[in-house]
């Protein structure tokens, strides 16, 4: 399984470990987002930075999605089936690939390891200060993929 995590607070009044712990998901900046594996560790640095990312489990389905509207090689050129990593022959099989964690998005070279993603059209419904549990968008987010959604 993988998280989509989303760097939902900008980059002012942000302490130097929460800093270092986005700096090594690659969310160095406001509405980017990344696909990090289900494991421990990585749940322990959501965990530590709940207050700024917003963070969700996601099929393959999206990440096709995320990796056709929004992947990017190196000089900002747009992902296609034509430029892809040599092992892999098209989209589908890179998301299914990243969906079963046979690789990760850093691990490919000339793709950058993060989406940029837009705000969303029509706005948040919930406030971006507050956890998901307290009627905000922080933490782990089950409504996460219609906010995705949106931004792509």
């Amino acid at each position: 399984m993988v998280y989509l995590v989303i760097r939902i607070r900008g980059i002012v009044n942000i302490p130097n470990w929460a800093e270092k712990t986005l700096e090594n998901l690659n969310l160095r900046k406001k509405f980017n987002a990344t696909l990090v594996t289900e494991n421990n560790q990585t749940l322990g640095m959501l965990r530590k930075v709940k207050d700024i990312v917003a963070w969700k489990s996601v099929d393959e389905f999206l990440i096709k999605e995320l990796l056709e509207k929004r992947g990017r090689k190196k000089g900002f050129h747009p992902l296609k089936n034509s430029n892809l990593p040599s092992n892999y022959k098209s989209i589908d099989d890179l998301a299914n690939a990243i969906h079963r964690n046979n690789i990760s998005l850093s691990e490919l070279e000339d793709l950058k390891p993060w989406f940029a993603l837009n705000p969303p059209k029509g706005g948040f419904k919930r406030k971006t200060k507050t956890q998901y549990t307290q009627k905000g968008i922080l933490g782990e987010n089950n409504e996460l993929i219609d906010l995705v959604r949106r931004m792509i």
